[in-house]
């Protein structure tokens, strides 16, 4: 059977970039983008849906044939703090909308990201293990923690084949941040190719887990794409990229922007942060279907910068220097 994707929040930081590479994998006609409105950001099949309405979800499947279902939809760790019963209720309504119509109507894989914020103050915070106890301090990170819960249970009871992520805080260039507590550093870098003074939320010696888009990317295909009896964890699979706090990565960018300012104001997300793993143990990621990334906190800050550049036109003589 020809594969044909249905990416819901196709519009945030992580759909936009994920749908174009699954359009590059699977065909433009293969891969239905869709978010509660059309941005025209993508070349192909755009479809407005509002995923708390699952009869939407089912019309659309039904109408093109869908295989696969990336449920990318959620309201993150920072926005979610400030509508909690809401935050809840969208994140949980939306996962059992995309379960409910994948069983019902024999979707081959289901896509559902989880995050670090599934752990708390009880998991080791030095290379936190992928069985480690969850104990997680907001409501975004109760909603996924039920989210893998929930995805391993129709796994068990249904065969539906759910796969999982937890991500670290995710860096890219090509889009703005979207409200969750690891944004900062994607602001960041913002903030200094035009030349601003960054005001930032966590403490400088904040140590958190963090991945660039790239490896996030290649990472959630390889999962896709690995067979099915290689899948040996049905709640979600930890995946690191590399750890750093704010200070290192205002260390990489004055290699760049020597005069580049920086005031700490920790906030509530401060809170949140505190409670997280300073890195992550992803070996079975890696025993199971070959994960390993490959971008470091240089090579981030240098490609970050390069990308930035280049959307807002501006230059850095420093930068070629490093590049070469």
């Amino acid at each position: 059977m020809e594969t044909v994707v249905l990416v819901i929040g196709a519009n945030g930081q992580l759909g936009s970039v994920l749908t174009k590479a699954l359009q590059k994998k699977f065909g433009l006609e293969r891969v239905i983008a869709s978010d509660l409105k059309s941005i025209n950001a993508f070349h192909g099949i755009f479809e407005v849906i509002d995923a708390t309405n699952e009869s939407k979800i089912e019309e659309i499947v039904t109408r093109y044939k869908v295989t696969q279902i990336y449920h990318l939809a959620a309201i993150l760790s920072a926005k979610g703090e400030e509508t909690p019963l809401k935050t809840w209720d969208i994140n949980m309504k939306t996962l059992f909308n995309v379960l409910e119509v994948s069983r019902k109507n024999n979707i081959d894989k289901v896509f559902f990201p989880s995050s670090i914020a599934v752990f708390g103050e009880g998991a080791q915070a030095i290379n936190t293990p992928n069985d480690a106890y969850l104990d997680p301090a907001t409501v975004y990170g109760i909603s996924k923690a039920a989210g893998e819960n929930w995805a391993q249970y129709y796994f068990l009871r249904y065969g539906l084949d759910v796969r999982s992520l937890r991500y670290p805080g995710v860096i890219g260039f090509q889009s703005l941040p979207g409200g969750g507590t690891t944004d900062y550093a994607v602001d960041i870098y913002h903030k200094a190719v035009c030349e601003e003074e960054f005001d930032c939320f966590l403490d400088k010696n904040t140590t958190l887990p963090m991945i660039f888009m790239d490896d996030v990317i290649r990472a959630t295909i390889s999962l896709m794409d690995a067979p099915k009896n290689d899948i040996t964890i049905r709640t979600s699979y930890n995946i690191a990229g590399t750890s750093f706090s704010p200070a290192e990565i205002v260390h990489e960018i004055r290699k760049l922007y020597p005069g580049f300012k920086v005031k700490y104001n920790p906030d509530f997300r401060q809170e949140i942060a505190a409670r997280w793993p300073k890195s992550i143990d992803d070996s079975a990621a890696t025993k199971d279907w070959g994960w390993k990334p490959k971008f470091d906190l240089e090579r981030i800050t240098v490609t970050m910068i390069q990308k930035l550049q280049e959307k807002y036109k501006t230059g850095s003589k420093n930068l070629e220097a490093l590049l070469f």
